[in-house]
């Protein structure tokens, strides 16, 4: 057998949770409801619907390599030079290609534990070194990433909102963050889940971008634009990291039907209205709901909620996940007492809720 790097040999392959059909099938049951994976509950707008019918009849042609017309719009919907955005295959492909760019054996990545996990396999699989600092109550520890700059040191990533704890940090502790960093350092702010934050103290990296900071803002349609299907994503910085990223790309990274998806998403702002409403309620109702139930949580400017059961039991997690599979409920397990649940629509959230007390109550 061809021989690979132990950082290879040692990752844990990504295990995909069966589709919901085959799901059904073992389950037995016919009518399940999909909270795991942060999902717009709304899908993609109709505008974005009838773009991706339209464009399915170029299919036979190869996209725009450069994505001119979304970047265009992306260039101008955010005030900077095209030169300065770049187009992935979802905004993983973004960080893939940063590891890439970027990151040379044996250089270090500073990164939050928990976060969003493609950080570490990515780096993992590039040769480098990721440096996990665990969070502070649900929360990036700044000063503690700080600390833990080296000469080493070329990538910091900031998820902000966290996945999985949906927590933000906020604009004064930010820039002290920032006013650290020294030259050889790039700060990665991957704000997939921006777009739900209502919180006023959200320091929105763009702004600090065209103050100068060395970062790079990343952004999805996968989210908020209800466009995870399609695979595309974004980051925005100073045209030199834009310009290295781009040797190593891949020529026609975004499809065509992606592109004019998005393109279309960007102009419906009644679809995105709605989408922040209906987070917004069903975020309110799920709170609610947790605190009469006991049950902790915390603060999410997301989609989604991270909450934690009797930690005296060491396997209650699992437990509730699988007894709300039986219930045909589907939400993301993380071990011990912790979960987490999509926010979805009302009466996707009412099922959740009874689903859960049902289950806890048969547990006590």
């Amino acid at each position: 057998m061809i021989k690979v790097s132990s950082d290879i040999s040692k990752i844990t392959p990504y295990v995909p949770g069966k589709p919901i059909s085959e799901l059904e099938r073992e389950l037995g049951i016919t009518d399940s409801i999909k909270l795991s994976s942060n999902e717009n509950p709304l899908g993609p707008s109709k505008k974005g619907l009838k773009a991706i019918r339209e464009g399915l009849k170029d299919v036979g042609r190869y996209p725009d390599s450069g994505g001119y017309a979304l970047k265009e719009a992306l260039a101008d919907k955010w005030k900077v030079g095209q030169e300065q955005v770049l187009l992935g295959n979802g905004s993983n492909e973004v960080i893939e290609l940063l590891v890439r760019t970027f990151v040379m054996p044996g250089d270090e990545v500073i990164m939050a534990q928990p976060t969003f996990s493609l950080y570490g396999l990515v780096v993992q699989s590039g040769h480098g070194k990721a440096i996990q600092i665990p969070l502070k109550v649900g929360r990036h520890d700044l000063p503690l990433m700080t600390k833990a700059l080296t000469k080493k040191t070329k990538l910091i990533f900031i998820c902000n909102p966290n996945n999985p704890t949906g927590t933000i940090v906020r604009k004064a502790e930010v820039n002290l963050f920032l006013s650290k960093i020294p030259k050889h350092v790039l700060v990665v702010f991957d704000e997939a889940y921006a777009e739900y934050a209502c919180d006023a103290d959200y320091p929105h990296s763009i702004h600090l971008l065209k103050d100068g900071a060395p970062l790079i803002m990343l952004r999805t349609f996968s989210k908020i634009y209800g466009l995870a299907g399609m695979r595309i994503g974004y980051g925005v910085s100073h045209p030199e990291v834009i310009t290295q990223m781009n040797r190593v790309r891949q020529p026609f990274n975004s499809n065509f039907p992606a592109q004019v998806a998005a393109l279309a998403a960007l102009s419906d702002e009644s679809h995105f209205t709605r989408s922040r409403a209906v987070n917004q309620k069903g975020k309110t109702y799920l709170f609610r709901q947790f605190a009469s139930m006991g049950i902790s949580t915390f603060p999410s400017e997301s989609n989604f909620i991270y909450f934690f059961l009797d930690g005296k039991n060491p396997n209650i997690a699992d437990q509730v996940f699988n007894a709300l599979l039986l219930k045909g409920v589907i939400i993301r397990n993380f071990g011990r007492n912790a979960l987490r649940v999509t926010i979805g629509l009302p009466h996707e959230n009412y099922r959740f809720i009874k689903a859960l007390k049902q289950v806890i109550s048969k547990l006590r």
